[in-house]
């Protein structure tokens, strides 16, 4: 398989001797190149701490956190913004739109920071692809939160990012507007080859990836392929009683 990105006997460790917590404990795991992978686990389990340290978000403690051949570890700061802005897309629980902006101008904001251009096809078929065609001109109070949502992903693609991250993409959202939000990142994977890494804590949302894998303590504690979300919550409740 192809790795969009891996991780090799990743730790992150918080605090010293007596409060020391060891929040990532040895994790090697791969994600695929065009494929939907799902991160799972109880509370405190790592999820959201890995898919941190894999996006740049947070330092690790030892290990490799690698993004296509580059380490994370090897990047000075600035280096490390470039890669975030130019190799990954995000998409987060509370969709982080700048509220004085209209839809358009959230979407194409990466690529403005960045000083490049904007691709008007592009943005036109994502924009048309998300259903936000008629919307662009609105600001984000006077969008419903499925549409913001749609408004994050679109900006999330559009600058045709190696990898995009959801850290509970889902969270916020009722279930008609998770099932929306989560079929467009189904497609995005299908339709466009894009690599898409989630963490979720909802069955549902997961049973939407090609793969899940859990974390328990810090550490990897298996992976379903073509889950079903009866396949996840039986994994789900096997770790939650041992």
């Amino acid at each position: 398989m192809t790795s969009a990105a891996c991780a090799v006997d990743l730790v992150k460790s918080y605090g010293s001797g007596d409060t020391l917590v060891q929040a990532l404990d040895h994790v090697s795991v791969e994600f695929e190149k065009g494929k939907f992978t799902a991160i799972m686990g109880p509370s405190g389990s790592g999820k959201s701490t890995l898919m941190h340290c894999m996006a740049g978000l947070d330092g690790m403690t030892s290990g490799k956190a690698l993004i296509g051949e580059t380490d994370l570890a090897s990047l000075r700061d600035k280096e490390l913004t470039r890669l975030r802005r130019d190799r990954l897309g995000f998409v987060f629980q509370y969709f982080n739109l700048v509220p004085t902006l209209t839809a358009a101008e959230n979407i194409t904001l990466p690529l403005d920071i960045a000083g490049k251009a904007v691709d008007k096809q592009w943005l036109k078929e994502v924009t048309t692809r998300l259903g936000l065609t008629d919307r662009l001109d609105h600001r984000p109070a006077e969008l419903s939160g499925g549409q913001q949502q749609r408004v994050a992903i679109a900006r999330a693609l559009i600058s045709r990012p190696e990898l995009i991250f959801g850290d509970e993409p889902t969270g916020n959202l009722d279930s008609n507007s998770s099932r929306e939000v989560l079929n467009i990142l189904r497609s995005a994977v299908d339709d466009l080859g894009q690599t898409v890494v989630i963490v979720t804590h909802d069955a549902t949302a997961a049973s939407y990836a090609d793969r899940v894998i859990f974390l328990a303590d810090g550490r990897l504690a298996g992976e379903l392929i073509d889950p079903t979300a009866d396949d996840i919550l039986h994994m789900m409740s096997q770790m939650e009683g041992a």
